[in-house]
Parts: structure tokens; C-alpha cells; sequence
């Protein structure tokens, strides 16, 4: 079985974990975080370094994962992501064997789809993005890249989300809608029409 590293220590740990045993694709060696050393440990696993050993790790590793989250701002999880691409670490698509992913979409490097996630036909879903639990992405939809579409979120058909986006829990967008990159959607929000670049949404309700 192949050896992942996964970089980041938080919440979103604890999830990504979950899913990686259930698919039971990755040996999970450990973690990496800025807090090394640490008596710290997420489930069973102990954090084996910081930034600063990936790499030296990668002489011996070669698959590493993302798993900083990502609430509102994209940026820590951009830049680590950038960093494992420098290093030439392997960054893959992670599924939960609970999840739905049509045959006819396609998902980039490094996004991980949690459990009862649904990606219907024909849909796109960039690299390094978090497709969150109970989310459904609808068909013929595109994802970009470093978006987190948080759970219970709805991605109707057609609908084209921008790259660093992200769409707050139990949030619903409409058909055909186009939102553009960089983009933060607070939880709960109903989008009926087309938002520009850097719009900050927030639910009147």
C-alpha cells in the first residue's frame, strides 16, 4: 500500500483521516505542522515534522495531502499546495468509498471527497479542493480550483464557480449561475444570480 503524508493538524484532519482509512488506498505515515514537536496526536497518528522537513521526507515519500482547512480564505492551503508541487510530491485525488462520483466527471489532483458527497455527470472539479460531507455538485457544473464547497452545500446543474472560492454549509446555487474566483458564500445562502470576482455574500436571512 502506498505511504501518504498529510500536511496540516486541525479540524479538517481529523475528516480527511476518516475518509483515507475508509477507502484504504494510503498508509497514513503522519503529520506535518507548524507546531512540531508536539505531543499532539490526530486519531492515532503522531506529527513527524513541520514545513521545514518536507523535504527531506520526500526522498522517502512521494504522496502528501492538504489537510489545512479551508474557512473563507483559500491561502494556506494555496500555498502548501504550491509547495508539495515544488518538491514533486504526488498530490491525489482522495474519494470516500461513501461518495457518489459519476464516471463522466473529472476531479484534479489533490481534492478530497468526503463521505455521501455527490458529483454528478459531466461535472469538473479542480485540484486541491475540499468537496465537503453531503454536498451535491449537479451535472455539467465546473469547480475550480482551491474551493471548498462546505457540507449540505448545492451545486445545481451548470452552475460555474471560480478558483479560491467558498461556499458555506446548506448553501444553494441556482442553475446556471456563474460565480467568480475568490469569492466567500456565508452558510445557508440562496444565490439566484451571476456574482463577480471577490464578492463577499452574506446570508440576509
Amino acid at each position: 500500500m502506498n505511504k501518504i503524508i498529510l500536511v496540516g493538524a486541525g479540524g479538517h484532519a481529523y475528516s480527511s483521516i476518516d475518509v483515507i482509512e475508509e477507502e484504504d488506498k494510503f498508509k497514513i505515515i503522519g503529520l506535518i505542522d507548524k507546531n512540531f514537536p508536539s505531543n499532539k496526536t490526530i486519531a492515532k497518528y503522531k506529527i513527524i515534522g513541520n514545513d521545514d522537513d518536507l523535504n527531506n521526507l520526500r526522498k522517502k515519500y512521494k504522496y502528501a495531502l492538504v489537510t489545512v482547512g479551508q474557512i473563507k480564505n483559500p491561502i494556506s492551503r494555496v500555498k502548501i499546495y504550491d509547495k508539495l508541487k515544488t518538491q514533486n510530491y504526488i498530490l491525489p485525488v482522495i474519494k470516500s468509498p461513501k461518495s457518489y462520483v459519476s464516471k463522466y466527471s473529472k476531479i484534479g489532483e489533490g481534492t478530497i471527497v468526503m463521505h455521501r458527497a455527490i458529483i454528478n455527470i459531466d461535472s469538473l472539479i479542480g485540484s486541491n479542493c475540499i468537496i465537503n460531507t453531503s454536498s451535491l455538485i449537479e451535472h455539467n457544473s465546473v469547480i475550480g480550483s482551491h474551493c471548498h464547497i462546505s457540507t449540505k452545500a448545492i451545486i445545481n446543474g451548470d452552475v460555474t464557480i471560480g478558483d479560491k472560492t467558498f461556499i458555506g454549509s446548506g448553501s444553494v446555487i441556482f442553475q446556471g449561475v456563474k460565480i467568480g474566483t475568490n469569492c466567500v458564500i456565508s452558510a445557508g445562502s440562496i444565490i439566484k444570480k451571476n456574482l463577480s470576482d471577490n464578492t463577499l455574500y452574506k446570508n440576509e436571512s
